[in-house]
């Protein structure tokens, strides 16, 4: 990213010489063929005046560019009004300086910072971890929330949490505006050439002009909550803080599409006011558009059913649903075959989205290509306003649970406080060498089983002592018999 930004800056440092004049086959420059992947764009930038080539007729796309060249070019490319800056008080940036006002501007604006000891560093040259920030900022796009997911954390080993820059280059990667210089790098510390920057430019200008914007002030409110959306490959709903003070917060919902088809989407306002639009994305002349047309009455809700805790191993196959079918707790069968698709989050085992369309208790029995069913309990309520659906699920556990108690303690002995009539509720079996009990549900009731008392620390002989033990609670669940465990901890 930085590499873009040096980029940048060196076109807009030649911008005043001449350019040379187009080829009979619009080669403007002689170093730039029709054949390179940049091609477009240096051509593009040209024509407007927004990059220049040299006197000789090339453009020299395989240079870098400086910080101080990259925010001339932004500010030139986005039309930033310079008539009146605030001095950002870099020690090696004098009003002297040619790049002064175009720094000054970006620094007012907060979309580039100096370095800790008070430097800009106007010379040095942009790397690409810099360009994913400024990007992001100066074209005002999405950032986008980055999640714990292998696919993406294991896809640039050079890239740590720790990394400033690592929100920025989420957001262009899930923008499909920059990828890695090898299948596991990303090189955030490298510099920009003046060819990808002119080739990141264009798209970064073109994504922005794709994406519909909205903002909470318009319905009459200063926040946006509850935001759905169906049909992720179709389109994305990013919220964003542009500012966030004790007096002041300024949010906008991005819809960003994907692809041409349907989707829906709703949202409140403060936590109260609900709507609800049929979103179209299409293509005219190439370019997407994003069409929003108010509905009435609630959406189906996207739910998650999920195995909590199946986490897929590296490198083993994603197993997926053969069909999902849902009941009432009643027994009224809605659907023998549900749609579903699996998880974004692909970390996530055993993993399916549904559609919730109504209010009520169900049951959804998930069968999956390896044999394997789980049922989950699902719980969704319509609320006042009738705009959106609040719906929960969890797994119903009607064979067994198993719970580990104190797992490091060797000597944590046998069960020796049992309640009369336990073994009516459920049997409590251990797996042979180990501190973990299997529970299996046998009628609707609660109990807790406890182990001896014993010293915290033995070894050093403290007076403080702790009590192990295990509560159990089933209950029935439609036709089902569902069980609870965990472990309790008295001191």
């Amino acid at each position: 990213m930085k590499k873009i930004l040096s980029v940048l800056g060196a076109a807009l440092l030649v911008l005043s010489l001449p350019l040379s004049s187009y080829a009979s086959d619009n080669q403007r420059f002689s170093d730039v063929p029709s054949t390179k992947h940049f091609a477009e764009a240096v051509n593009h930038l040209a024509e407007r005046n927004i990059i220049g080539g040299y006197p000789d007729g090339t453009f020299k796309p395989g240079e870098s560019i400086t910080r101080g060249q990259a925010a001339a070019i932004i500010v030139k490319m986005t039309n930033l009004d310079m008539t009146t800056v605030t001095n950002p008080g870099f020690k090696d940036v004098s009003t002297a300086n040619g790049y002064y006002k175009a720094i000054a501007g970006l620094s007012e604006k907060g979309v580039i910072n100096g370095y800790g000891d008070g430097r800009f560093g106007p010379n040095d040259n942009i790397t690409r971890g810099q360009m994913a920030s400024i990007l992001i900022k100066s074209f005002e796009l999405p950032l986008y929330e980055e999640p714990w997911n292998p696919d993406w954390a294991n896809s640039f080993k050079d890239l740590n949490y720790r990394n400033s820059h690592r929100a920025g280059v989420y957001s262009l990667y899930q923008l499909n505006l920059t990828t890695g210089t090898t299948p596991t790098t990303y090189s955030p510390n490298a510099a920009v050439t003046r060819g990808q920057a002119a080739k990141l430019l264009k798209a970064s200008e073109e994504v922005k002009s794709e994406i519909k914007v909205l903002h909470p002030e318009d319905y009459g409110g200063n926040d946006f909550t509850r935001v759905n959306t169906t049909s992720p490959d179709v389109l994305d709903a990013v919220t964003q803080y542009k500012k966030n003070t004790l007096f002041e917060t300024d949010m906008v919902l991005h819809l960003v599409p994907k692809k041409e088809g349907t989707a829906t989407l709703s949202f409140s306002i403060n936590k109260k006011s609900h709507k609800n639009y049929m979103v179209q994305v299409k293509k005219v002349n190439g370019a997407f558009q994003v069409l929003l047309e108010e509905a009435n009455g609630p959406f189906a809700v996207p739910l998650e059913l999920w195995v909590k805790d199946e986490i897929k191993k590296e490198d083993s196959p994603s197993i997926g649903a053969k069909s999902i079918s849902l009941k009432t707790v009643k027994g009224k069968t809605i659907t023998d075959d549900m749609s579903f698709d699996s998880c974004t989050n692909s970390i996530k085992q055993y993993c399916h989205v549904v559609q919730i369309d109504q209010a009520g208790d169900f049951i959804a029995t998930v069968r999956y290509t390896d044999g394997r069913e789980t049922l989950y309990s699902i719980h969704s309520v319509l609320d006042e306003s009738e705009s959106f659906y609040t719906v929960s699920s969890h797994v119903i556990n009607n064979l067994h649970v198993d719970v580990t108690v104190d797992e490091g303690n060797k000597n944590l002995g046998k069960l020796t406080i049992l309640p009369k009539g336990y073994e009516k509720i459920a049997t409590l079996t251990r797996v042979t060498g180990t501190n973990t009990f299997r529970i299996t549900p046998k009628q609707v009731g609660n109990f807790w089983v406890g182990f001896p008392s014993r010293l915290w620390n033995p070894d050093d002989k403290l007076d403080g002592v702790v009590q192990y033990g295990i509560h159990v609670d089933v209950k029935k669940i439609g036709p089902y018999l569902h069980v609870e465990a965990e472990q309790t901890v008295d001191y």
